[in-house]
């Protein structure tokens, strides 16, 4: 499979310029075309505006924004664009012939191994494919608005795209940072296909007169856990919009009740938006009408969906929670509500929008189930994805046991010789479910924390025993419990992306899934005091330096590394306890400012001796472990040195981690530094 490194999006407006600002800031070479080099321009400066506020808020630095924008090149005229382009992408009107006409210029001017891409809502990708000289080398694209910030994709294969140029264009958009739906083509594909009625069941519930705007916003809002209702949404993207998509969803799926609401087609004419106000007063009885009626679409219409193998019920709701920034999906607000009383509203819908509603769902009588560990096996590697990407804190209970039993499968599989993990999203890990701690803490029930640590444990050492060769692919963040669930693989790969970090002491608790123990195994333990005291963040260099990055490559040769890995087997050593590079300049800070001889100055809060006060990394260093808890630090400094008094014997220093659980949580600080993470602020210790 060739990677693809160059891409070219066709149309700079607003969505094909967002498209190409996020492909230049993830480091791909862009070209930016259009009919004329007025909008070529005008792309170029709504690019410019964007990184101009990425500025303000302190997202880039501004040589990091003029490097984005040295990524893009202007093209006017599909005709010019470089023929040895990888990927392309159209993105310019939802109109079938226009788009197929910038198709048939592509398809002479691009090299045989482009790859051709719609960025549509709407159009049948299969006929598009078929419209283009190049079927096999095709897919559709759904970014949804705006695309340099909103994390979901929706990728379409064609019946006719190959496998190879699938996997090459979800690399892109993992590299992207997108979090990755692949779907059938159907109208609407996933999101739409639900979302677009939803907006416009409030519409007719306005036009029977069951409420007003507002109060139908402000029970939707409740409802669905959300920040804008139906009708604000309407009136932030445009109403044009949604009675676009939603007459189109009624003609090509042959459903009157999606054709869009009078309402809304003479809002449209009229070039109005919505008049919502402030009155968000309405009776029981209408919020009852309300709530039955958005959520009955929303369920019958998500049944439809699983029930077409579109998607699973897991990609519906990480498509709400991602794409639509809904709390809960529809599955999970089908569970929360009860399963019995989703199957009534859905019922009630599908009965006024005259289908049938899935016997799949009908049928059900307990609550839905969620996957959220995948796993391939292709030639004796097996890729087991932790897919839970909408969540930056991916490891529940739930991952954490599934996790556990595929690799029990897996371990036990004579034909699987090599183990990788990987995240679905930007991610590998971004850690653990910090509000399940501050509930069990809160709730007093410690034993279900120690529970949760020591399954933890034992899933953690499924890959520390195993004599499959074991790899994380940690090409975005592994963090904290991420980070710990990578250190216990045989092998980190990663690229420049990569970043770790072992936030714990500055939440008041230390690494507990053997972060104090392993990382001075595998770097020493000056380095591991580094990256665990003071919660340093680790760029690639620095992590592959202490040799917690085993191999550091760039993003095309990630599979090819995990093939030579895998053919070379388990490591000779795991455990060097020393780092990769002492010349680099993290580890030789690293090995020289936390030597055992200033640690009792460092535990002071002063300047060890003989280290420059003015120096800016000195002064970093410092300043981190002051806004740590200090038990946390203590407890965390204690156990690193234990893991040097144990020595080769692991689990000695795993129990003695697990050991002081308790004492850790059970201070003041825990729940005062994971709070204060869950609320977006600085905590205050009272080292209690």
């Amino acid at each position: 499979m060739r990677p693809i490194e160059s891409v070219a999006i066709i149309g700079a407006g607003n969505m094909g310029s967002g498209i190409a600002q996020k492909s230049a800031q993830e480091r791909f070479k862009v070209q930016m075309v259009d009919r004329e080099e007025q909008w070529v321009e005008r792309g170029q400066s709504i690019i410019a505006g964007f990184l101009d506020e990425a500025i303000e808020r302190r997202i880039f630095r501004e040589a990091e924004a003029e490097e984005i924008k040295a990524r893009i090149t202007g093209v006017v005229g599909t005709e010019n664009i470089a023929n040895d382009t990888d990927l392309v992408i159209e993105a310019v009107f939802e109109d079938f012939d226009i788009k197929t006409a910038v198709f048939e210029t592509l398809d002479e001017v691009c090299e045989e191994h482009t790859i051709l891409a719609s960025n549509t809502s709407s159009l049948s990708v299969n006929a598009l494919a078929e419209a283009t000289g190049r079927p096999d080398r095709f897919v559709g694209l759904h970014f949804f608005y705006h695309p340099a910030k909103n994390r979901l994709i929706e990728i379409i294969p064609a019946e006719t795209t190959t496998p190879e140029a699938l996997a090459a264009v979800e690399q892109y958009c993992k590299a992207m940072g997108k979090v990755v739906i692949i779907c059938k083509d159907r109208p609407g594909f996933v999101v739409n296909r639900f979302f677009v009625p939803w907006l416009n069941e409030a519409c007719l519930l306005l036009e029977d007169g069951v409420a007003s705007a507002a109060a139908i916003d402000a029970v939707a809002e409740k409802a669905f856990h959300i920040g804008m209702g139906p009708f604000a949404l309407m009136n932030l993207t445009g109403p044009t919009i949604a009675l676009h998509s939603t007459n189109y969803l009624a003609k090509q799926l042959d459903c009157a009740r999606y054709t869009g609401a009078s309402n809304l087609r003479e809002m449209v004419e009229a070039g109005q938006m919505w008049e919502i106000g402030e009155d968000t007063e309405c009776s029981d009885e209408a919020a009852a009408i309300i709530l039955q009626r958005l959520m009955g679409q929303v369920f019958a219409v998500s049944a439809q969906i699983v029930a077409e193998e579109i998607c699973s019920i897991e990609d519906v709701d990480r498509g709400a929670k991602v794409g639509l920034r809904w709390a809960r999906g529809p599955f999970e607000i089908a569970n929360r509500l009860g399963i019995s009383e989703a199957i009534s509203m859905a019922r009630s819908y599908s009965d006024i929008a005259g289908f049938d509603l899935p016997n799949w769902f009908a049928e059900l009588t307990e609550p839905l189930e969620f996957s959220y560990v995948d796993t391939i096996v292709e030639d004796g590697i097996a890729t087991v994805i932790i897919n839970r990407p909408e969540a930056m804190n991916a490891l529940n209970e739930t991952v954490v046991n599934q996790l556990g039993e595929a690799l029990d499968s897996l371990n036990s599989r004579d034909d699987v010789s090599t183990i990788v993990l990987e995240g679905a999203g930007k991610a590998f890990v971004a850690g653990a479910d910090v509000k399940f701690f501050v509930d069990k803490i809160r709730a007093d029930a410690f034993p279900d924390i120690y529970e949760f640590t020591a399954t933890g444990h034992e899933v953690l050492n499924k890959l520390e025993n195993s004599d499959k060769t074991t790899i994380a692919l940690t090409t975005g963040l592994a963090l904290g419990g991420g980070l710990e669930l990578a250190l216990a693989c045989d092998y980190r790969v990663g690229t420049r992306r990569t970043q770790f970090r072992f936030p714990e002491t500055s939440i008041g608790i230390y690494p507990g899934l053997g972060g104090t123990q392993r990382t001075p195994r595998i770097c020493g333990i000056e380095a591991a005091r580094f990256a665990v005291l003071a919660g340093n963040f680790l760029d690639a260099g620095s992590a592959a330096a202490l040799g917690l990055l085993t191999h550091l490559v760039d993003p095309s040769e990630v599979d090819q590394t995990v093939n030579l890995i895998s053919n070379s087997g388990k490591p000779s050593n795991k455990y060097p306890a020393r780092p990769a590079d002492e010349s680099h300049p993290a580890t030789a800070f690293a090995l020289a400012f936390y030597s055992d001889a200033n640690m009792a100055a460092l535990a002071a809060g002063e300047y060890p001796e003989g280290f420059d006060s003015e120096d800016k990394m000195v002064v970093r260093q410092l300043k981190s472990l002051s806004r740590t808890s200090p038990i946390a630090l203590s407890m965390a400094s204690s156990l690193l040195d234990d893991a040097v008094a144990t020595g080769e014997n692991l689990q000695q220093g795993l129990a003695l981690e697990l050991e002081r659980l308790h004492e850790i949580f059970a201070t003041s600080d825990a729940l005062e530094g994971l709070s204060a993470l869950i609320e977006g602020r600085r905590p205050t210790y009272t080292n209690q």
